[in-house]
């Protein structure tokens, strides 16, 4: 089973927005991914975020949960973190490696953990809610027991082995709550970092997210009968009835039935 004493995990952290002021803050999921990592009491344990250092004081949020350093690297604004978390990473050589499922700003596609599993050949479990040492008589040695979250609250047990990155489902444990003290002790440390531009997300267009207007529901009262009858019956003026016509006749009633219902020119 994995012995999480003697491993190397890593946190993937993003800077969220709060979902009324707009205010730069720790993102939710991110935050539970770290609550995981420290629960784990791993041997090793780095908390890494890749962007600009515009608003690194909102990492502070995820010092405060009891990290004394955070790695920040340092990107210019619209740059793609991909490739400098896959160098960083390979450098710290992680066995596990925690994230959340999809940033709060930005892109916000959640396809960074698949890019960067696709980079470092890691294995992906989305949507974990717990991470435990495989402890089954028949579990492989270096293996990790993980709980998937499933629609409709249904749970599911995985054994993976190898390298793995978790992505955490909102119904993972909560964050503790981010201590004042802490935060403004703990490190930012920066690192430079070469990365190329996202031209994806340069032709995007930003704009303030707002909900879709729903669809007007009709009511439809009466019995089955009368709506029977408002199915089948023709409408008064419109329409004609033909008693035995003849083929030319018929074809014409149809003809003109289609242009006047705009099927035909």
């Amino acid at each position: 089973m994995a012995d999480f004493s003697t491993m190397g995990v890593a946190v993937l952290l993003s800077i969220g927005r709060h979902p009324v002021s707009g205010r730069a803050r720790r993102a939710a999921t991110d935050a539970q991914a770290l609550e995981m990592a420290l629960a784990l009491r791993p041997r090793r344990l780095t908390a890494i975020h890749a962007g600009p250092p515009a608003n690194a004081e909102a990492l502070r949020g995820y010092l405060g949960m009891g990290l004394e350093r955070l790695t920040l690297l340092v990107l210019p604004e619209g740059s793609d973190p991909v490739e400098p978390l896959i160098g960083h990473l390979r450098e710290f050589d992680p066995s596990l490696i925690l994230t959340g499922r999809q940033a709060e700003d930005g892109e916000g596609s959640g396809m960074l953990p698949y890019l960067i599993a696709r980079g470092l050949d890691a294995a992906v479990v989305p949507d974990v809610v717990r991470i435990g040492p495989a402890d089954g008589p028949d579990s492989m040695p270096g293996a990790t027991n993980l709980i998937q979250a499933l629609p409709r609250g249904q749970r599911r047990s995985l054994t993976a082995a190898g390298r793995l990155i978790a992505t955490i489902h909102p119904s993972a444990p909560p964050a503790r709550s981010s201590a004042f003290g802490p935060a403004r002790r703990g490190v930012i440390e920066p690192v430079a970092a070469q990365a190329t531009a996202d031209l994806f997300l340069s032709d995007c267009e930003h704009r303030p997210w707002r909900p879709k207007p729903k669809l007007m529901r009709v009511k439809r009262g009466g019995s089955a009968l009368d709506r029977l009858k408002a199915a089948t019956e023709s409408k008064s003026g419109k329409g004609q009835l033909l008693v035995n016509p003849t083929p030319e006749a018929g074809a014409l009633a149809i003809y003109d039935s289609l242009v006047e219902q705009g099927m035909l020119p």
